[in-house]
């Protein structure tokens, strides 16, 4: 084993105090996120089947190198943190699937000005926060001046999300793009 194939993972506290952040050297899930907020609702993740396993996750986050993980409140992060960081080390390191590959169909819709405007200003300005955070988030629409987007990860159910969508996320669209009237969000 070479030194480019060890893989570590250390944990990373999120504003949401039931979330937690396990970040890794390798890339985990490129390109995409998935979101599982219950056992029931997972599909075609081997790697989120697995965590589920745990009597004390409730929720799983995939996205780019890191994992972030909802746990019951029954539980104190300080009991099961090891465990956890383990498990994701070692699930990593013997190269085993994250999530079954389908393929996707892309529409040929074309987008409005205005929408290429508010996609651009996520991805610039606040997909990179809110990663940071342990969560996602990705447009959903635009109609009639309201802009929707899903929020996912940590910051589904993260009593300051609604404070990040209000005060950062709504206060930077209606200043950059005059359109925009109200941002809304809906848990992924």
């Amino acid at each position: 084993m070479t030194i480019d194939e060890i893989v570590t993972v250390y944990s990373e506290a999120t504003p949401n105090p039931e979330s937690m952040k396990f970040v890794s050297n390798k890339m985990i899930l490129a390109n995409d996120s998935v979101d599982f907020r219950s056992k029931d609702k997972v599909q075609d993740s081997p790697f989120a089947t697995a965590l589920f396993e745990f009597p004390y996750v409730k929720g799983v986050f995939i996205m780019n190198n890191f994992v972030s993980i909802t746990k019951s409140v029954d539980y104190e992060w300080f009991d099961i943190i090891p465990t956890l960081k383990k498990f994701v080390t070692e699930y990593l390191q013997e190269g085993k699937e994250i999530v079954i590959e389908k393929a996707v169909e892309l529409s040929d819709e074309e987008e409005s000005e205005v929408v290429k405007k508010i996609k651009q200003l996520l991805d610039d300005h606040v997909k990179p926060a809110v990663e940071m955070d342990g969560g996602a988030i990705s447009f959903k629409s635009f109609n009639e001046g309201v802009v929707s987007v899903v929020m996912k990860g940590s910051c589904s159910g993260c009593p300051s999300s609604t404070m990040t969508l209000k005060a950062g996320i709504e206060n930077l669209l209606k200043r950059m793009i005059p359109e925009v009237e109200a941002v809304e969000a809906e848990a992924g």
